[in-house]
């Protein structure tokens, strides 16, 4: 499995970016797909998941300001983000949970809002 992440970029506060993950391999569609993030000098965190089924969760400080999808036929999962904030920016980074399968990681792409 691969996952290539794109659509980061710089955007002004109170803007919006939408983030996709394509990945390759046979096993997309009944895996969970993961937004994570990480700022400079933080930890990584989780931002928004999808699992198979199409349930979703996020992490409180998203909540409201983006969401995240799924579209098993072209194996891609997107962040929709809007109402950036400058704390919104840092390294969004895709993932694929498959229980019994080793966690994939996507390269990263990067997010930057300016104020």
């Amino acid at each position: 499995v691969q996952l290539q992440a794109s659509g980061g970029g710089l955007v002004q506060a109170g803007g919006s970016l939408r983030l996709s993950c394509a990945a390759s391999g046979s096993i997309f569609s009944i895996s969970t797909m993961g937004w994570y993030r990480q700022a400079p000098g933080k930890q990584r965190e989780l931002v928004a998941r999808i699992t198979s089924g199409g349930s979703t969760n996020y992490a409180d400080f998203v909540k409201g300001r983006f969401t995240v999808s799924r579209d098993n036929a072209k194996k891609t999962v997107y962040l929709q983000m809007n109402s950036l904030k400058p704390e919104d920016t840092a390294v969004y980074y895709c993932n694929l949970e498959l229980l019994g399968s080793p966690t994939y990681w996507g390269q990263g792409t990067l997010v930057t809002v300016s104020s």
